[in-house]
């Protein structure tokens, strides 16, 4: 690819900063979902080293400020710790003010738009946050999404991702889908955009004994990735996942 720029990409879910190491976390630390209590600022501490060697990440479950994180943004905290100028989020769903949850967007380059939009689905909350680098044809979009746990719910929010990607030629879609790769509900994706289906898949749930893929970084066949990875993402109950991608030149271009 001539006159072509490489961008290191990474797509974690940080669950608001919590840590969970097995299953009875779920039960036993039930309260750090609620409460700002426990090692939250050591968490997202640790997660903006791992964000600082990336150049554009998506975020699901980045608390927007309730509660539960002390009512500070973590996605603009994360931006500031691991030094990202440019900063996006989108706040999906509120319970209360005590928890609040969000999908979050850092990059090294400024966007030339943004643009949220609410997912459908039998339960409200679900959330599409689309940047657009660059102008014209040659345009990079990235977008980040967190689909539901129900097939039919999933299938709604990809057809509704599905006809906001449709047009563009360099796409990369990721976050959590709660599927793997090859379930039925994901073909429309590939159908309808440029989006294609990975070579692999790399585990990511449960973090601590990894065996489903469920978080993805999807890109268009007119881009090209290498070295796909998984990490840990400070105890959150899904790993990060990464690639490093070759964008054309002319898709991060300023007008």
């Amino acid at each position: 690819m001539t006159d072509s720029q490489h961008l290191k990409v990474l797509s974690a879910n940080i669950q608001a900063g919590s840590s969970t190491r097995g299953y009875h976390d779920y039960v036993a630390r039930s309260w750090s979902h609620v409460l700002p209590l426990g090692s939250k600022q050591t968490r997202l501490d640790e997660i903006a080293g791992l964000l600082q060697d990336y150049d554009i990440i998506g975020l699901n479950e980045s608390d927007p400020g309730s509660l539960r994180s002390g009512f500070r943004n973590q996605t603009h905290y994360l931006a500031e710790r691991a030094g990202f100028e440019h900063w996006s989020h989108q706040p999906n769903r509120s319970v209360g003010g005590v928890a609040s949850s969000a999908n979050g967007l850092l990059s090294r380059h400024a966007p030339q738009e943004i643009r949220i939009h609410p997912l459908p689905g039998r339960i409200a909350g679900r959330g599409l946050l689309i940047a657009k680098f660059g102008t014209g044809a040659e345009a990079l979009t990235v977008a980040v999404c967190h689909l539901s746990l129900g097939a039919q719910s999933r299938a709604s929010q990809l057809a509704f991702i599905a006809e906001h990607l449709g047009d563009a030629e360099h796409a990369v879609l990721m976050g959590d889908f709660n599927c793997v790769i090859d379930r039925p509900e994901m073909s429309q994706l590939f159908n309808r955009t440029n989006l294609a289906p990975p070579s692999e898949s790399v585990l990511t749930f449960p973090s601590w004994k990894p065996q489903r893929g469920i978080d993805h970084i999807l890109i268009s066949d007119t881009l090209r990735a290498n070295n796909l990875r998984a990490m840990p993402a400070a105890y959150s109950d899904h790993l990060a996942i990464a690639l490093d991608l070759e964008v054309p030149g002319k898709a991060l271009r300023k007008p």
